[in-house]
């Protein structure tokens, strides 16, 4: 097993391992894209919200003006935000996206979370954020009448003008997913959600499987995305559990590699992120070893349920809004 992630010969679905752009600071991006491009990554995961995919353009310019790649050769994915759930805005945010990526078209387009809120003008602010009015005496989230059709169907439109080759979800339920597919005429080819061993989602992924629906976990290696934001603990890193570190001196790899596996074996793609370049190298090698059963069912007996990512939270302490979505 060589130490490369095996090539596939159409992209249907992303490659196993990509690049998560989020918190990536602005300075950063283009020259960290453009490295993740040369050191072999070609699944890019991108948002408006992220605010920094003008510079990841940049990077990705770059990169195809120097031959490290061809534009058929990467997948890139981008989100639309919760105030452009309108069918009016849908096309609009999107091609706010290609603009800024550089790109004539998206291989995956997501509806970034099954909140809709109000429309914020470009002009306005871009990207948009949470908060509707910044300089309202008490900021606060504004929610829109928007039902996830709408959305859905705008969505779609996307595919048949050629500027998207596959949509889909991000942070969405079982109970959302189902609604979603009686109404889709293109189903949802993609779900994007907090996955690492602390919350496993068994059941969500399952059913993914069973509605052949490609599934991308974000956070795959949990909480360290989220000890800065304090939205988790210093003790909540899985990456310093006792089986997690035993597999790692077991198969001469570090922790982190050890969950990232863990998450492909899982049938899942993950999308770590990084602003370091030597863990841009690291994080893509681990296609050389492989866990075993017992290791695979020793790591995921760490699920707590434990959700780092939660708008029922955040959205409260961080927006004034209580917006759960999960319960």
């Amino acid at each position: 097993m060589s130490g490369k992630e095996p090539s596939k010969a159409n992209l249907a679905s992303p490659p196993s391992v990509g690049y998560g752009l989020w918190k990536v600071p602005n300075a950063d991006a283009a020259a960290m894209s453009h490295e993740a491009l040369r050191v072999g990554y070609r699944h890019l995961d991108c948002a408006s919200d992220y605010g920094n995919e003008a510079e990841v353009g940049q990077g990705v310019e770059m990169a195809l003006h120097d031959g490290l790649c061809r534009r058929e050769e990467l997948w890139i994915t981008s989100k639309l935000w919760n105030t452009c759930h309108r069918r009016e805005h849908v096309r609009l945010a999107c091609e706010r996206s290609l603009r800024d990526l550089r790109v004539d078209y998206l291989d995956s387009y997501l509806i970034h979370f099954p909140i809709a809120l109000e429309f914020v003008p470009f002009e306005t602010r871009y990207p948009a954020g949470w908060i509707f009015d910044d300089k309202a005496e008490r900021p606060s989230m504004k929610a829109a009448r928007v039902p996830i059709a709408e959305t859905w169907a705008a969505m779609e439109d996307l595919i048949k003008a050629g500027i998207v080759r596959h949509i889909g979800v991000a942070n969405f339920g079982v109970s959302l997913l189902r609604d979603l597919l009686n109404v889709a005429t293109i189903p949802p080819a993609i779900l994007q959600v907090e996955l690492h061993p602390y919350l496993t989602q068994d059941k969500l992924l399952r059913f993914c499987r069973d509605s052949n629906i490609a599934v991308t976990a974000f956070s795959p290696l949990g909480a360290p995305s989220y000890e800065s934001l304090g939205m988790a603990a210093p003790d909540e890193n899985a990456m310093a559990e006792p089986v997690v570190i035993e597999s790692a001196q077991r198969h001469r790899k570090s922790p982190a590699q050890v969950l990232l596996r863990w998450g492909v074996q899982r049938g899942t793609s993950v999308i770590p992120k990084t602003s370091k370049l030597e863990r841009l190298v690291e994080n893509l090698d681990i296609f050389d070893f492989e866990l075993s059963a017992a290791e695979m069912e020793s790591i995921a007996a760490l699920n707590r349920n434990r959700r780092f990512n939660d708008p029922g939270v955040f959205c409260e302490l961080a927006f004034g809004t209580f917006f759960p979505i999960y319960e």
